[in-house]
This record gives structure tokens, sequence and C-alpha cells, in this order.
């Protein structure tokens, strides 16, 4: 079992910080939390060392690019010896934004962005032609209605810090 992490307060707070904007300058977040620049950048140097934090990220508003249209593709793969050479197949098709090795239904679970349905039938097409994958079944995203990524870091922090009774 790995070691529980060490994390207080400060280090959840400068997290929902940085995962709000992963650019912001240290020197902004120790004025948020009146501490100084150099304890944000220790704390932040120790979470990466550990593995906590790693690299940052840049969000694009595909929609704003025209590409509005969300599927989700299952592929059932003849056999799982495949999967590995399906995947590389799979990343030579750019649209393909999210791939899951799975259990259950499918062998993989695909997110896909395109611009209309048509290009989304293209694409889905694409996959089916992959050597080794035999059938699909493919969902279209309606709306995203849940995209946040701290309510899991808040539970996890009062997983590991509960409140002192």
């Amino acid at each position: 079992m790995p070691k529980p992490l060490k994390l207080d307060e400060i280090d959840h707070k400068i997290l929902e910080i940085l995962i709000e904007n992963t650019r912001i300058p240290f020197t902004d977040i120790a004025k948020r939390l009146n501490i100084s620049a150099g304890t944000i950048h220790v704390r932040v140097k120790k979470m990466e060392q550990i593995g906590l934090i790693k690299g940052s990220s840049l969000i694009l508003d595909y929609n704003k690019l025209g590409y509005t249209f969300i599927a989700y593709v299952g592929l059932y793969v003849n056999n799982s010896s495949q999967i590995k050479f399906i995947i590389e197949r799979i990343k030579q098709i750019p649209n393909v934004t999210v791939a899951h090795i799975t259990t259950g239904k499918f062998n993989v679970f695909c997110k896909i962005r395109a611009k209309s349905t048509t290009h989304a039938k293209n694409i889905i097409f694409r996959l089916d032609e992959i050597e080794g994958v035999y059938r699909s079944e493919s969902m279209i995203s309606l709306e995203e209605s849940i995209n946040d990524k701290k309510r899991l870091m808040h539970s996890i922090f009062q997983d590991i810090n509960p409140p002192a009774l």
C-alpha cells in the first residue's frame, strides 16, 4: 500500500488555485493566501517531486474552433493481445482525444471531437477499419453537464485531513 501523502490546508488551497489557472504566478498565489512566494514555490516543487503535480495544461475551447460534436465510441476487439497495436493506430487519428483500455462491454473506449455528424461518422469509420476491431458502438454527447476538477480533490482532502472534533 502506498505511503499516504502529507498535505495540509495550504497545499489544498494552492492546488485549488492551480486547478483554476495553472498559469497564475506564484506571487499572485502568495498574495491570495497571505504567505511568501518562496513558500508557494517550495510547496509546489515538493508536490511535483512526489508526482502529485505532473506538468500543467492548457484548455482549448474546441467549440470556438468549430468542433462542437462530441461522441463516445466503444470498440470491440477480436483478441486482447491486439490492444497495444490498436491503441497505436488510434493515436494516428487526431480527433480521438481520449482512449481508455477497459473491462466490461468494450475493450477500448474513446472520446472523439468532430465538426459535424458527417465528420464524426468518418472518424468512427476510421476506428472501425483498424485491424483487430470487429465492431463499435457510438454514443452522442448532448451536453457536458459536469467537468469539475475540484470536487474530487476536495473530497480527497477531507479523507486525508478530516476536520478535528
